[in-house]
């Protein structure tokens, strides 16, 4: 239809150029009228002029309308222009093709835009880079985790963990790794699984990233307290008969001790001796029953009662309950809390708990040493977390110890249960935290409860 009108015009408009050049020639040969002459003269022109105009104007909407899809420009507008209705039905399907395309340019923004908060919200973090390292997406959990709120190429992080950069680079599609990172005295076990694709000609990487250690720390404690669960059972299930039947054997011979006064020396030599191993067996039965009863406390930690409370409150407590020992062993004990009205939420119990084991285990590792010091700290880390820091400057733990310390049943004290630190580890997992160690060996040990 719109080529039809467009022939039909271009015959109309080149018929009356036709007549009109006829016209100009008759008048010229038959009449002196140089005035006529001028203006039909004109008027060919004009005609000429005009029907140029008209054929071009086709060629201006199509360039319109190509620009403003090559330079995503779809203000422009074609329905509303009065050029003729020849040209209606033209207008019309380029204004409907760049409607279409800005609706479709539209629900492209608006995908996007959610794929966007769908990433961000997600709680794995997810990272894409370049061959070259440059960054294309990265998201608020990579952020958190990494602690870099802006990173625009990975290779800045090699001052924080190289090991990390170059699997980022050398790990394969489908593989999977894990990377462990020291931050700030909080130990992160890194699982790194990649992916690769091609998107706009450049091979780019796909990166998620996501912390295990507290799942590593919960599984490693489930697997001891199912050890122990079934050690306790057997062990009781064993030795409370024995102390049972070592006490009612002691307690007869005591009688039978008793009634054979005055008969031969002897017998109550035997007597004596079968009365001693009895008192041995029960008193070693009843060592071993408060052995097992110390193991079981690990299975049998109460659920945290939380509460806000301050922190200096919490640290005052504890002070007192260690005061004495602080001041027999001539200790420099410093506490500090900044800000002064710092609060936690958490079980102040099981914290306090928790504290005081640290600090009497500071209190071991210092004493009888020249200039003993512990100090106790709380304040929020860069992530705005709360930390609370125990640190001395005993003669420190060597790096493999440190990986066994919070272990169950792991001691480094002639004395200790090894126990202390495997129960607080395992508060902290109740309350989502976590417990690390940096030690300095001869310099300074610390121990950091994050919340």
């Amino acid at each position: 239809m719109i080529f039809k009108q467009f022939r039909l015009f271009c015959v109309v408009r080149v018929l009356f150029i036709s007549g009109t050049v006829l016209l100009f020639t008759y008048l010229l040969s038959s009449t002196s009228y140089y005035a006529v002459y001028v203006f039909v003269g004109c008027l060919i022109v004009y005609q000429i002029y005009a029907l140029i105009h008209y054929v071009e104007k086709t060629n201006r909407y199509v360039q319109r309308f190509l620009d403003a899809i090559r330079y995503d420009d779809f203000s422009q507008s074609f329905g509303n222009m009065k050029s003729g209705s020849s040209f209606y039905e033209l207008r019309i399907a380029f204004q409907e093709v760049l409607n279409k395309f800005k609706k479709t340019r539209a629900e492209k923004e608006e995908q996007y835009r959610y794929l966007q908060t769908v990433i961000q919200h997600i709680g794995i973090g997810l990272l894409s880079f370049q061959s070259n390292g440059e960054i294309e997406l990265i998201n608020n959990a990579v952020k958190r985790l990494l602690n870099k709120p802006q990173l625009k190429n990975i290779k800045t992080l090699e001052s924080w963990s190289p090991e990390l950069v170059d699997t980022f680079f050398k790990i394969k599609t489908g593989e999977k790794a894990i990377v462990k990172v020291e931050d700030h005295s909080e130990v992160l076990q890194l699982m790194v699984y990649a992916t690769t694709f091609i998107i706009g000609g450049r091979e780019c990487k796909l990166i998620s990233i996501q912390n295990i250690q507290s799942e590593l720390e919960e599984k490693e404690m489930e697997a001891w307290q199912n050890l122990i669960r079934v050690l306790t059972h057997e062990i009781m299930n064993s030795i409370t008969p024995i102390a049972s039947m070592s006490a009612t054997v002691n307690d007869m011979l005591t009688k039978l001790s008793a009634e054979e006064k005055g008969k031969e020396k002897i017998q109550f030599e035997s007597i004596d001796d079968i009365h001693s191993a009895v008192q041995t067996i029960q008193k070693r039965s009843q060592g071993l029953l408060h052995f097992v009863n110390a193991y079981r406390e690990l299975t049998r930690i109460p659920k945290p009662d939380f509460q806000i409370f301050p922190i200096s409150n919490l640290f005052d407590r504890v002070e007192q309950l260690i005061n004495t020992q602080i001041k027999n062993k001539h200790i420099d004990f410093n506490v500090d809390v900044e800000p002064e009205t710092l609060e936690c939420t958490a079980d102040p119990e099981l914290i306090e708990q928790v504290l005081i084991n640290l600090l009497l285990n500071a209190i071991y590792a210092v004493e009888n040493r020249p200039g003993a010091r512990i100090d106790l700290s709380a304040q929020n880390d860069e992530s705005g977390r709360i930390i609370i820091r125990v640190a001395d400057n005993g003669p420190g733990i060597v790096e493999e110890v440190q990986e066994k310390i919070f272990i169950p049943f792991f001691t480094t004290k002639k004395k200790g249960s090894g126990i202390g630190l495997s129960l607080s580890r395992q508060i902290m997992r109740l309350h989502r935290g976590s417990i690390s160690v940096h030690s300095d060996p001869n310099v300074k040990t610390v121990f950091t409860l994050r919340f």
